[in-house]
Parts: structure tokens; sequence; C-alpha cells
């Protein structure tokens, strides 16, 4: 009976002691929240600074450099990238090159259009319209040349097809030559890049003569030693 009165006065004791270390653990404070808040924060602050500097980046590595601005300039405008580039003693040459393919085309499709309408008057034997034909193309509807006509009129219309391949290729030639002036842009051309002629000796042929001296070195200042 001792027994089971000294066991229970244990498990009393006990509940007691566990009620006594819950109440002893203090709540968190409002510092601790603080603190705790505080940090968050700063963590956020730092991952949106990381996240702008990571967008700034991108920004400056997708931004387009001269060579490309140059070649969708002249790609849009003919000689728009070489004003761009600064280059403007270029531009009546681009005018000029493109201007000759421009004439052709308008030359030949004229002679075209007067070739087909001489060939189709002569073909439909149409004699009403015989005095509308061109007038260097009349000997041709006369003599009943059908053949000829046919000639000459392919002829013009294979040169207005070859007008416009030429334009076309003389407007490529200036989209290229604007994006390798936007690459040489910002080059730097400077005395370390030389070709200079020296006299000089040489072992081989035991002879002194005039060398040719390509320099790609950079110029290096040199301090004389001062002495100890």
């Amino acid at each position: 009976m001792f027994r089971y009165y000294l066991l229970i006065v244990f498990i009393l004791l006990t509940g007691a002691a566990r009620l006594c270390a819950q109440d002893s653990i203090p709540p968190p404070s409002s510092k601790d929240t603080t603190k705790t808040d505080s940090v968050a924060v700063t963590r956020v602050v730092k991952a949106a600074d990381s996240i702008s500097k990571k967008a700034v980046q991108d920004t400056a590595s997708h931004k387009w450099s001269p060579a490309r601005k140059a070649a969708i300039l002249s790609a849009i405008l003919p000689g728009a990238g070489q004003a761009y580039n600064k280059k403007y003693w270029k531009m009546p040459i681009v005018y000029g090159a493109l201007a000759i393919p421009v004439y052709t085309f308008t030359d030949n499709l004229k002679w075209f259009q007067r070739t087909r309408y001489a060939y189709n008057v002569l073909a439909r034997k149409d004699t009403g319209n015989y005095k509308n034909v061109y007038a260097p193309l009349q000997p041709f509807v006369e003599a009943g040349d059908l053949s000829g006509l046919q000639n000459y009129r392919g002829e013009f219309r294979k040169n207005v097809d070859y007008s416009v391949l030429a334009f076309l290729i003389l407007w490529g030639l200036n989209v290229v030559d604007a994006a390798v002036d936007g690459h040489l842009k910002n080059f730097n051309v400077t005395d370390d890049l030389s070709i200079q002629f020296k006299p000089g000796f040489s072992p081989m042929a035991n002879t002194a003569g005039l060398s040719l001296v390509f320099d790609i070195r950079k110029n290096q200042s040199y301090r004389p030693l001062s002495a100890p």
C-alpha cells in the first residue's frame, strides 16, 4: 500500500515539474518578430536588386550593334546605313548604282509593251490598229514578220528580269557595305599597326638594302633605370 502512495506522489511531482517547465518558456517577443521581418525584407530587397541587375544586363546584351543598325537602315532605305556610319560620300555612289538598273528596267519594260502590242496586232491581223503600232516596229507589222516581233518581245522581257535581278543584287551590296562599315566604326587605327620602310642589313644576302617592316606591336613607354 505504501508503494502505491509513493507511486502516486511521484506521478504528481512529475506532472507539476512539466507544468512549471512549460510556464517558464517565454513567449516570442516582439523584438524577435521584428528581427525576422527585417531579415525577410532584406532578402526580398536583395532578390529584387539581383533581378533588376539581371534585367539590365540582358537589355545590354540584346542591344543592337552599329553593324546591325546600319544593315537594317540600308535594307529599309538605301544609303541610310552609310549616313548612319557618317560615310556620306558613299550615298551618291549607292543611288547612282541603283539608278542604272532602274533606268534599264523602265526602258526595257516600255519596249516589251510596245513589241507585245505590235505582236498582238499582227497576230490578230487587226489592220485598223497598224497605225497605232510604235513607229520603229511598223516595218515588222507591214512585212508580217511575226517571229521577229516574238524574238524582240522575248529579249525585252528577259532584260526586264535581268534589271530586277541587278537591282536586288546592288541593294544587297548596299546592305553589306553598311554592315562592314558598322563593324569598322569603332575600330581603332593607331600607330600600333603600321607599315614602314627602313634601311637595314640582310645577314642572309650579306648586303644592305631597304626592308619593309609591318609593325603590330603596341607602343610601350620605357623609363630609364635610375642609378642606385
